[in-house]
């Protein structure tokens, strides 16, 4: 695909004028990808290989083993889950520089999952470039350095994804040892940074977008049974991004 405007680089080779060179340093996995039926994963394997100019490709035994793929099957008899892990032998197989990944661990279960993620986190130790995109939250939060959110067709930004949750607002649930009273309720109205209280007897809920300081300051002249600061998960901070703009000061 041309570009409409705009230029890209891969390990410093514009793509689209030397795409050879370029391809070379690149393992990709599209979300959407068709194997050949009769082929297995091995006879992949070796098709990329030969394309490639590879002549060792036993790192691809590593990979199949770690998570669980069946490189002597045909395709055809592959479910869809036991596909994507060929898909993602046949990306990391060589050892490329830059890695894409397009939702890499749809079909796939819980616990190859974890394998994939140590995989990963295992390339980027070594210097590889690992771009990925998925919409499981969780898992970029638990393996990204940097994380995008595009809105619109817009980045609007790139973050390390821990500062962006530090700055994020914070769920808050307080429970006293007596019913909440109004004047403390009035105190926290004349605050800013606190919005969205609701208190149901001695239990108190709001969201915070401020430093936590103050807060307490405000509740230590009444007796506290618990306090809950709850950081709000990637997938929080994403919707806040995509539907209601930037939260907590995030320009």
């Amino acid at each position: 695909m041309k570009p409409t405007s705009g230029s890209c680089q891969i390990m410093g080779i514009d793509p689209h004028r030397h795409p050879v060179e370029a391809m070379k340093n690149i393992g990709n996995l599209p979300n959407e990808f068709s194997l050949e039926d009769r082929m297995t994963g091995r006879q992949l394997i070796g098709l990329f290989a030969r394309l490639r100019g590879i002549s060792d490709t036993s790192f691809a035994d590593v990979l199949a083993k770690r998570i669980d793929a069946d490189l002597d099957r045909p395709m055809r008899k592959l479910s869809r889950g036991n596909k994507q892990k060929i898909g993602i032998v046949q990306a990391m197989f060589h050892r490329p520089p830059v890695v894409i990944l397009d939702e890499p661990t749809g079909g796939l279960d819980p616990l190859v999952q974890d394998q994939f993620m140590g995989i990963l986190g295992e390339a980027q130790q070594q210097g590889q470039t690992v771009l990925f995109s998925s919409h499981v939250l969780s898992e970029i939060e638990k393996v990204a350095d940097r994380v995008g959110i595009i809105r619109q067709g817009e980045l609007v930004a790139v973050e390390n994804p821990h500062d962006l949750t530090e700055r994020a607002i914070r769920h808050v649930h307080i429970r006293f040892v007596d019913d909440v009273s109004t004047t403390l309720i009035h105190h926290l109205e004349s605050q800013q940074g606190i919005c969205n209280i609701s208190v149901e007897g001695s239990s108190l809920r709001f969201t915070l977008h401020s430093n936590a300081n103050e807060l307490l300051a405000t509740i230590s002249p009444y007796p506290v049974v618990t306090i809950d600061i709850e950081r709000p998960s990637l997938e929080e901070i994403f919707l806040t991004f995509y539907g209601l703009g930037q939260t907590g000061g995030t320009e």
